[in-house]
């Protein structure tokens, strides 16, 4: 399984957020997933890249060549692929895996992450997105969404492109807990 994991790039956060995202690398690795994400040694990204090469996982980085000038790439990974810019690392990103995971994130990660939901209301990406709620982090993103739905932006339906979960022991079984998107998504991505 190839899950793709957006996360930030910010050193400055609190320890909780290292941890987990550490842990998350370390149990996809154990439980046999490669992971894909932004490609750097950075903040919550390179504690998730470490804690999945220290079980011996897979891990491929999709890096801008800008940010490899400025050498914000981990020197680690299994492969590290360089693309010409941010929207061509949002597709190869995305493009392939089965599963996406959000670590809290700054507008990178959230903007990947609305991608990621946007495209799959449209019937264009049908696996499972996950929301590590890490210090209840997306609480408030939960509540928001709900008011989007209440509010007729979004149909109800859509309440289940995502999954919240705690913590990082959860999110491998909701993973596989979680079906395919509906095949007919188009029949209702438009609010009616």
């Amino acid at each position: 399984m190839r899950v793709c994991v957006y996360a930030a790039s910010s050193a400055k956060v609190a320890p909780e957020f290292h941890a987990a995202a550490r842990a998350l690398g370390e149990s996809l690795a154990a439980g046999g997933c490669s992971i894909v994400y932004g490609g750097s040694s950075q903040g919550l990204m390179g504690s998730l890249a470490d804690g999945a090469l220290s079980k011996g996982g897979e891990v491929v980085g999709i890096l801008p060549r800008f940010m490899a000038d400025l050498e914000w790439g981990h020197p680690g990974l299994t492969h590290l692929e360089l693309v010409e810019d941010m929207r061509e690392r949002k597709h190869k990103l995305l493009t392939g895996s089965d599963a996406v995971v959000a670590l809290p994130g700054g507008c990178g990660t959230l903007e990947e992450l609305f991608e990621a939901i946007t495209l799959k209301r449209l019937g264009i990406y049908f696996n499972p997105i996950i929301l590590l709620n890490v210090r209840n982090f997306y609480a408030p993103l939960q509540g928001f969404m709900q008011q989007v739905i209440e509010e007729r932006f979004m149909n109800p339906e859509h309440a289940a492109m995502w999954q919240l979960v705690d913590a990082v022991d959860q999110v491998l079984p909701t993973i596989r807990a979680t079906p395919k998107w509906r095949e007919d998504a188009r029949e209702y991505a438009v609010v009616r």
